[in-house]
């Protein structure tokens, strides 16, 4: 694959050193642009000697543009990497300025081939300013990964903004469209069981992974539907989204949806039993002892399991002991084709996910990282599948 890396001027373009020469080592041919604020961080030269191939750095040299111009290396790239994006490399794409080498080059490559990859300080990331610029290229086709959560240049600082490591970029670079119109089904969140009209049951499900696993679908040329419970999150972009509150309103989103679908990935945290009786009233204190009456809900992917016929179907099972043993259980008894297994203690609310994942044919994996990047691990292994 035919790499054009942009570097950002930040603290983390140190790290676009090691992302070259990974890209190289994956037998990518890869040449390099540099932003003049980048070049403050990390010389041109670093990057030459890890790629083998000249730099572009300015516009206005006459030996670069001959040997490697703007139009040229964005006519030879099949893909553009900007890592890291700055706040105000970010704003100058948004809006379409050509001031330097880096801008030049990105403006002649359509935005659907570009990659980017943001850092900055938490408070930057955090500004309306920047998420409005970073959506309007998404829009446009730009696809963006990270910011990782951890510690920042400043230490005393922690949040999103941090660049993604260099090996899960490069896996994104190399990861092809091997999904291209496949129609996938993803659940994600928590459900909501009303006991009354202020009152219900529920879990401390983020849907975090769900969401990672509908973005990575997109990504990789699914289409996509989302059904999501009560969630904080923003919507997932280019994906049909569902909202769902309760365990019967999933069970009603996921029968209209089915017919179609492939692949089903039952990322939900759903509830398992609701109250008997939904109070018409705010239900108020009594003296003595209070029962609630719980009832069943319905088994949605046992259901789906024992159709005669039914899409590849991926469960979730969040334990709290017998991790692994209680998930191959659920694997068989409701006749999975996968299983992604953890302990909630790794899990709810966490911007990273340890999960072993069991296979019916099987098949065993112990994966731990960003819930992306498992996500895609989740779906590389649902492609395999796919394909036998």
């Amino acid at each position: 694959m035919r790499v054009l890396l942009c570097v950002g001027g930040g603290i983390a373009a140190y790290k676009a050193c090691e992302l070259a020469r990974l890209l190289v080592k994956a037998g990518s041919q890869v040449r390099c642009a540099l932003t003049r604020a980048a070049q403050k961080f990390v010389t041109p030269l670093t990057f030459q000697a890890l790629t083998g191939q000249p730099v572009l750095t300015d516009l206005f040299a006459a030996e670069q543009e001959l040997a490697a111009g703007h139009i040229a290396l964005a006519d030879w790239a099949e893909i553009a990497v900007v890592a890291p994006a700055t706040a105000n490399l970010i704003s100058r794409l948004r809006m379409g300025r050509a001031n330097d080498a880096v801008t030049a080059a990105l403006l002649a490559i359509p935005p659907r081939r570009w990659l980017i990859a943001p850092a900055m300080n938490e408070k930057m990331w955090a500004s309306p300013a920047v998420q409005e610029n970073l959506g309007i290229l998404c829009d446009r086709g730009a696809r963006v990964i990270g910011p990782a959560v951890g510690e920042m240049a400043e230490r005393s600082h922690v949040g999103p903004g941090r660049l993604v490591e260099p090996p899960e970029i490069v896996a994104a670079v190399l990861r092809r469209r091997d999904l291209e119109g496949v129609p996938v089904l993803v659940t994600a969140g928590p459900t909501r069981e009303a006991l009354d009209p202020v009152r219900f049951l529920s879990n401390p499900s983020s849907g975090k992974m769900g969401y990672a696993l509908a973005e990575a679908a997109r990504d990789r040329g699914a289409n996509v539907t989302l059904i999501a419970g009560p969630t904080s999150l923003p919507d997932v972009r280019d994906v049909r989204l569902v909202h769902i509150e309760s365990a019967e309103d999933l069970a009603r989103a996921v029968d209209e949806h089915i017919a179609q679908v492939r692949v089903v990935v039952m990322a939900a945290a759903v509830a398992d039993q609701r109250p008997a009786r939904k109070a018409a009233q705010k239900v108020k204190k009594t003296e003595g002892k209070e029962v609630l009456e719980l009832v069943r809900t319905p088994d949605i992917l046992a259901g789906l399991g024992a159709r005669k016929v039914h899409p590849l179907l991926v469960g979730f099972a969040a334990e709290t002991q017998d991790v692994e043993q209680n998930a191959r259980d659920k694997l068989s008894r409701k006749q999975l084709d996968l299983i992604v297994a953890n302990d909630v203690k790794d899990a709810f609310g966490k911007e990273t996910n340890r999960v072993v994942v069991l296979a019916k044919d099987g098949g065993r994996a112990e994966l731990s990282g960003t819930k992306i990047a498992l996500a895609h691990a989740i779906w590389d292994m649902v492609r395999s599948r796919l394909r036998a």
